[in-house]
């Protein structure tokens, strides 16, 4: 059959067949490159191999990847055959630092009250980092120089070197959003909680060490020159590597740093682990000894304080009345329950980070002892 001109058609060369497109007349322009978003022809014209149009480059977009087992995975890049041609199509940042250097992904990795945790990655170093995002237009209603020296603070938190202290790597303000950004290490495990509500059975040694290394942490803060408290000490702002059992103290964003007095005024933190005295607006490193001691009791009970509290209002009467948390009650080894109540008894009776770090309650961890902690927190063969 003739072939008219200008059309085209199958035509068998063997076993395969080879799909020739029409010649473009020669009255017409130059047929646009197919590869291109502005491709003019209809996709029910084209052939199913290339029915997907180009991802627009000016918007972020995640690729999905399936695994031999069938399961969809987050990538950075996934590899897609297209008849001959490979297409890398590379996961795309919501946004850069004003350097350049850091980019931060969708992914969420933590939320907060006033902060969200990000995946952001260094393109200078090739690592993982953790994007963090405060909001501050809420703050900076309520005292506009507030954002000013929040932004100090954090800066001077850069300096701090210390193992069991997650470090910084920059801060920058975002005005117009009305957001303190800062990018920091990230932990293999995530947070304390987290590892600790996935491994239900630990030894009473492993307890003690993550207990210590939280210690030596907030021992760092508090004879750093000036004096650094934390605020809002929590076993979610507590990080674990877990293929070492390091653990760091992280979430500095809201830390305040103090002078020779050692006195701080603003009422910041979680309710379930803050100290009495946090509520008055006058305060000193002594606070991040009470939440140290709640932390304690959630690692043992796997429980937040004061859960049988309905309200942050009750919690709030709870905390400034003394009363302390149900979960401390069913704690049936005495040497666990006393070190805690030593933690969250009053302001001048509770011990300093160095002096807790030489209580007995850290004796043998360093020997082979087999205990563990059942869901009462209770010591077990």
């Amino acid at each position: 059959m003739p072939v008219p001109p200008g059309a085209g058609a199958y035509q068998p060369t063997g076993p395969h067949h080879a799909f020739t497109w029409p010649r473009q007349p020669a009255h017409l322009p130059p047929r646009i490159n197919s590869r291109r978003p502005d491709f003019p022809f209809p996709p029910s014209s084209r052939p199913a191999a290339t029915q997907r149009m180009p991802p627009n480059p000016t918007q972020p977009r995640r690729e999905t990847t399936t695994t031999a087992q069938g399961r969809g995975t987050s990538g950075i890049c996934r590899r897609e055959e297209e008849g001959s041609m490979a297409v890398d199509e590379e996961e795309a940042f919501e946004e850069v630092d004003p350097t350049g250097r850091f980019g931060r992904y969708a992914d969420v990795l933590g939320l907060g009250s006033v902060k969200k945790v990000y995946r952001g990655f260094d393109l200078e170093e090739g690592i993982e980092v953790a994007w963090n995002r405060v909001r501050l237009r809420a703050l900076a209603d309520r005292d506009p120089g507030m954002v000013e020296r929040l932004h100090a603070e954090v800066r001077l938190l850069r300096s701090l070197h210390h193992e069991h202290i997650i470090g910084f790597h920059k801060v920058w303000l975002d005005r117009e959003a009305g957001v303190l950004n800062f990018i920091t290490e990230v932990c293999t495990s995530g947070s304390l909680r987290e590892y600790r509500d996935r491994h239900r059975h630990v030894s009473v040694k492993a307890l003690k060490k993550w207990a210590r290394q939280i210690l030596l942490g907030l021992d760092h803060l508090h004879t750093h020159d000036p004096c650094i408290i934390h605020r809002d000490l929590n076993c979610s702002n507590v990080f674990i590597n877990g293929n070492t059992g390091q653990v760091k103290i992280g979430d500095l964003g809201l830390a305040a740093i103090v002078d020779k007095t050692h006195v701080a005024h603003t009422i910041l933190g979680t309710p379930e682990f803050m100290a009495p005295e946090l509520y008055t607006e006058t305060y000193t490193e002594s606070v991040d000894i009470y939440s140290y001691g709640m932390c304690v009791l959630e690692m043992v009970t796997r429980e937040m304080p004061y859960t049988e509290c309905d309200s942050v209002v009750q919690i709030y009467h709870s905390v400034t009345r003394g009363v302390p948390p149900a979960a401390l009650k069913r704690i049936r080894e005495p040497e666990v329950r006393a070190f805690i109540e030593l933690c969250i008894g009053q302001p001048r009776n509770r011990p300093s980070a160095g002096e807790l770090l030489l209580d007995p309650f850290f004796s043998g961890i360093d020997d082979d002892s087999t205990g563990t902690l059942d869901a009462a927190g209770s010591v077990v063969a």
